[in-house]
């Protein structure tokens, strides 16, 4: 991740982003400078529209700033739970018209797979974050270390998770690193030494090097016209008519 912390190294210390992260079980909020974290709030749950802003409030005084002082506000894109991401986006996209910022968009697997990276730092294995999407189905994608920079070489996908998933990997040798709140239920059934699980879920912390670094190089979303990648449209249903 050279490239990042060069980025990192190089930025005005007063670049104040708020960072959020919904996109799971796990509310959590952020408030960063220039890739350091100030304060960090979170939360397990599935009540996110109830606690969002009482923990951005709890950031922003633990911080010692205000919301005036922000210069921009990062959200989890996704994928992940449908509700979840539009009480993380509704809310980051309400700040960002009330205050005029610029709003970043950051890929939560992405995100994860940085993080995994960064903690364990294996530059030879592969790096793979899921997404619980019930049952034994998650969203999950592959990451490599190419070029000092984390790249994706499996697309964004649901996946039902089999004996013989990623074997084409264990067959090579390949390590696959695996993380997230869908990775745990996994573990069982991807029996190989080569499948090593990192007990490492959605924190708004796994946000800021990629929004500090995407900040940086104005790498921002339309306010008015982005949506998160949901992946998954919610299954509704409507109700019975009883006769």
């Amino acid at each position: 991740m050279a490239k990042t912390v060069e980025i990192l190294r190089g930025l005005n210390m007063e670049n104040l982003i708020l960072n959020i992260e919904s996109a799971t079980e796990v509310c959590s909020i952020a408030v960063s400078r220039g890739g350091e974290i100030l304060s960090l709030r979170e939360i397990s749950g599935n009540n996110h529209s109830a606690q969002i802003t009482i923990l951005i409030d709890d950031c922003l005084r633990e911080a010692q700033v205000k919301m005036s002082d922000l210069q921009a506000v990062a959200m989890s894109n996704g994928p992940g739970s449908y509700t979840s991401l539009r009480v993380g986006t509704s809310t980051a996209k309400g700040i960002c018209y009330a205050l005029d910022l610029p709003l970043i968009a950051v890929d939560t697997l992405e995100a994860l797979a940085t993080a995994s990276f960064l903690e364990i730092g294996d530059v030879a294995a592969l790096y793979c974050p899921m997404i619980d999407a019930r049952r034994m189905e998650v969203y999950c994608s592959l990451f490599a270390l190419e070029n000092d920079k984390m790249r994706i070489i499996e697309p964004t996908q649901p996946l039902v998770v089999q004996q013989n998933s990623f074997e084409q990997y264990f067959s090579e040798g390949k390590k696959v690193i695996f993380c997230g709140n869908g990775a745990a239920k996994c573990q069982f059934i991807l029996n190989n030494r080569l499948a090593i699980l990192n007990n490492l879920c959605c924190s708004a912390r796994h946000l800021v090097p990629l929004s500090t670094a995407a900040f940086s190089e104005k790498n921002l979303v339309n306010v008015a016209y982005h949506i998160p990648n949901y992946l998954k449209m919610p299954n509704i249903t409507s109700k019975k008519k009883v006769l």
